[in-house]
C-alpha cells in the first residue's frame, strides 16, 4: 500500500528526517583561523585632547611620568621642544599608553586622552 502525496506523507517524511538528523547530526567543529601574520595590527598612539585644561595636562604628565620613564622630555632630549604642556602631556601619555599595553583604558586620563591612528612623531621626537 503506497501513501498518497499530501499532508500526511509530508508530515511523515519531515518527522523521519528530523529523527534521522537528530540521531546522527552533531554540531560542526569550530573553525580555527590563523591570524594573518603579514597584516600587522593597526598601530595607535595616545595624545592629549587639544581642549584639555592646563591643570589636567600637568596632572597627566605627573601621573604618566610617575609610572614610566619620561627622560625624552628633559631639556636637550628629542621631545623637549616645543616646551608646551600639550606637547609634553602628549608624549608622556603616549609613553604610558604604549608601556601599559595600548589598551583604550590606558589612554583615558580622565577623558583627556585621544587614541589616534596617525603617527604624531615630529622632527627627532619619535612616538613609539
Amino acid at each position: 500500500m503506497a501513501l498518497k502525496p499530501g499532508p500526511a506523507l509530508l508530515l511523515l517524511l519531515l518527522s523521519l528526517a528530523t529523527v534521522e538528523l537528530g540521531a546522527t547530526a552533531s554540531p560542526p567543529p569550530p573553525v580555527l583561523r590563523e591570524s594573518n601574520s603579514s597584516t600587522p595590527a593597526q598601530k595607535t598612539w595616545c595624545v592629549a585632547k587639544p581642549s584639555t585644561e592646563a591643570a589636567a595636562l600637568q596632572e597627566n604628565i605627573d601621573f604618566a611620568c610617575n609610572h614610566v620613564d619620561c627622560a625624552v622630555l628633559k631639556t636637550g632630549y628629542a621631545c623637549a621642544s616645543p616646551s608646551t604642556l600639550i606637547n609634553h602631556a602628549s608624549v608622556a601619555m603616549n609613553i604610558y599608553y604604549q608601556a601599559m599595553g595600548r589598551n583604550h583604558w590606558n589612554c583615558h586620563f580622565m577623558n583627556s586622552g585621544l587614541i589616534v591612528q596617525t603617527d604624531p612623531s615630529y622632527g627627532s621626537c619619535v612616538y613609539k
